[in-house]
């Protein structure tokens, strides 16, 4: 078993459930797969990448409601909304093992470890969802985690500076946010979706440290300045401009600089 096509083939795949356990198996067979880092892998032509369902619809951010944890509907909203997240978190993650050719082993078991832990997620936010009588596709959702995936899929260096270190990173913000209106809400079902926004946020801090140690190691193997290059990067590729407020302490655990958050801050 080769790992890196097995990693595309589970990104191929369209229903959520059988994504979820194809990369839970993926991550326990890791030990007996081959691992060849300088293969150059191709998508099969009845491939989709990445492979995700009809629904849930969708539409650009700006036309996603609002949404409020102060009635059972916008619960589910709310969970949808971070379920869609980490759905997407499985493909982002195991784009980079198939995707990006030539890196050190640890690479890419580090980003199956990341699609292993996103898998855990989605389950756990679905299985919320479904007490609720919802489901995955139930709302609408926006696609700026894939699109950005696609913007970077020409250079890992690029993908490492804007999907794990910016917009992943932004959960690291606003989780701690999310979880305060939920307390307010203070609904049993509320409460236990902070429970699993906690092991989340742990989680993430872990899967940011991880873009940033690649970041960081690409630049020194490219004699390149990281916060400099950030800054370059953003504009380059249209990526979002993060704004206050910052989760200082998360950011700081997951390796961001004095320097980069400085940057951050203007």
């Amino acid at each position: 078993m080769q790992l890196r096509p097995l990693a595309l083939r589970a990104l191929c795949l369209i229903d959520p459930l059988d994504k979820v356990n194809a990369t839970q198996q993926l991550w326990r067979d890791r030990d007996q797969c081959e691992l060849n880092p300088h293969a150059a892998i191709t998508p099969d032509a009845g491939q989709t990448v990445p492979g995700r369902p009809a629904r849930p619809r969708l539409i650009p951010a700006k036309q996603v409601p609002t949404r409020t944890p102060f009635t059972p509907e916008g619960l589910a909203t709310l969970l949808h909304a971070v379920c869609h997240i980490e759905f997407n978190a499985i493909n982002l993650a195991l784009d980079a093992v198939w995707r990006f050719a030539d890196m050190p082993e640890a690479f890419y078991t580090d980003w199956l470890r990341v699609a292993y832990e996103e898998s855990q997620h989605f389950d756990l936010l679905h299985q919320h969802l479904q007490s609720l009588g919802y489901q995955y596709g139930d709302f609408d959702a926006h696609d700026g985690l894939w699109q950005m995936c696609e913007k970077t899929a020409s250079d890992v260096l690029a993908r490492m500076a804007l999907v794990p270190r910016t917009l992943e990173a932004r959960g690291l913000d606003a989780t701690p946010l999310i979880q305060t209106k939920l307390r307010k809400a203070n609904t049993p079902a509320a409460l236990r979706s902070v429970e699993i926004l906690d092991v989340i946020l742990r989680d993430e801090i872990g899967h940011v440290a991880i873009g940033n140690h690649w970041y960081r190691w690409l630049c020194e193997q490219r004699s390149l300045d990281p916060v400099r290059l950030y800054g370059e990067l953003v504009q380059r590729y249209d990526a979002p401009k993060l704004k206050p407020p910052f989760n200082d302490t998360a950011r700081k655990k997951a390796g961001f600089t004095d320097a980069e958050l400085a940057y951050l801050l203007g």
